[in-house]
């Protein structure tokens, strides 16, 4: 294959993603390896006619179980977002459970994101706990995580929102987490080079920490990727839910419905509930790194027949925000983190660099990875 340098520039004939993806590979026909995993992998073992009703009930029935004589039968990280939004209306009006929803506020949701919670705690009289991130270590972390210069922004937050529900299940002997993972919206998984590191990589955030935070991380959730993969979920029975996957999920159907039953506000874009994943993935990914993740997303709404690559095109032809409101953003997380526009404008410019610039285990986590491909666990294409 032709190095990412000096390869010459193409995109997939069937879908959206190109040669940004510096590992891409595409068959005799032009059609890339996401088309094609989704058409070998994920077609075949993904159920949401009567298949998957019946084993969404079979599901429903063991957590019930399971859940006899207890507060909650499972718990539910919910964003605001659309998917975790409607996996907690799928758990509660088709599966017939009692959620506990689980929130971390990190410091960045928009209004819009909060408006939704409420709105669907009210509406299905469901109990919400709220975890409150202490923000100046929060600030550290991501302030540091700017400074290392590399892609994978996101993992910050990332860090405190699934540490953060793996810990209070694991506390509290919750069985069963809910997720709105799917493959509907994210069969194409956008690869590591755009911010998209495999996990929770605990020596990869101290060593990043270690040079460039200024503050010790007394109280921040961190749960290394293999302690919630191995130790909660295979020794200790954690069991990770996709409910989604089970039942007909399209991203503006679902939208509509959660409009109409609940006061629902959809976003512009995907990853939108949060201020800084917005700022991030519409201007420092694409505009420092040449990397565009709405590709992957609007790829998966391609392959699974829910937008025309055209449409798809057009849209990354321009910015997902208009350039007024991008500078306002930058302005504002310039100033949220402790920063001034000047020195935020300085890291931006800095030297582009990847998590390989410093200590981690990626190896390991690509270990485990393979084997849960090779077992089944994972139909995605995972590089």
């Amino acid at each position: 294959m032709t190095s990412a340098s000096t390869r010459p520039y193409q995109i997939c004939r069937q879908c959206a993603m190109d040669t940004s993806d510096p590992h891409i590979a595409f068959d005799d026909d032009g059609v890339c390896e996401y088309c094609n995993n989704f058409k070998t992998e994920i077609l075949p073992n993904w159920h949401t006619g009567e298949r998957g009703e019946k084993e969404l009930a079979a599901l429903a029935d063991k957590i019930r179980a399971q859940g006899q004589g207890k507060d909650f039968d499972c718990i539910i990280g919910l964003s605001g977002g659309l998917d975790s939004s409607y996996a907690t209306y799928v758990a509660k009006e088709k599966m017939g459970l009692r959620p506990l929803l689980f929130h971390v506020d990190a410091g960045w949701n928009t209004d819009q994101a909060v408006g939704n919670i409420e709105k669907l705690v009210d509406g299905l009289g469901l109990d919400l706990y709220t975890e409150v991130i202490n923000w100046q270590e929060m600030k550290d972390l991501q302030v540091a995580f700017l400074r290392a210069g590399i892609a994978d922004q996101d993992l910050p937050q990332d860090g405190a929102f699934f540490s953060a529900l793996y810990k209070f299940a694991r506390k509290h002997r919750i069985k069963y987490v809910l997720t709105g993972s799917n493959f509907s919206t994210e069969c194409c998984r956008e690869p590591e080079e755009w911010g998209g590191y495999p996990g929770i990589d605990t020596v990869l955030f101290k060593d990043i920490h270690r040079r460039f935070g200024q503050r010790e991380l007394k109280t921040f959730p961190l749960v290394d990727i293999l302690i919630y993969k191995l130790l909660y979920q295979k020794v200790l029975g954690m069991e990770v839910v996709k409910p989604l996957n089970l039942v007909p999920y399209i991203k503006k159907d679902a939208e509509a419905e959660l409009e109409r039953k609940f006061g629902w506000q959809r976003f512009q874009h995907k990853h939108h509930e949060s201020r800084f994943t917005r700022f991030y993935e519409d201007y420092w990914m694409p505009r420092k790194f040449g990397y565009h993740k709405r590709r992957a997303h609007f790829s998966s709404l391609i392959l699974t027949g829910q937008m025309t690559r055209e449409a798809a095109l057009e849209r990354l032809s321009r910015p997902e925000m208009d350039e007024h409101f991008l500078k306002q953003e930058f302005e504002y997380v310039a100033h949220k983190l402790g920063l001034s526009v000047d020195e935020l404008q300085a890291i931006f410019d800095g030297e582009n660099k990847t998590y390989r610039d410093y200590k981690n285990k990626r190896w390991a986590i690509g270990i485990g990875a393979s084997a849960m491909r090779m077992l089944g666990l994972e139909r995605r294409l995972f590089r």
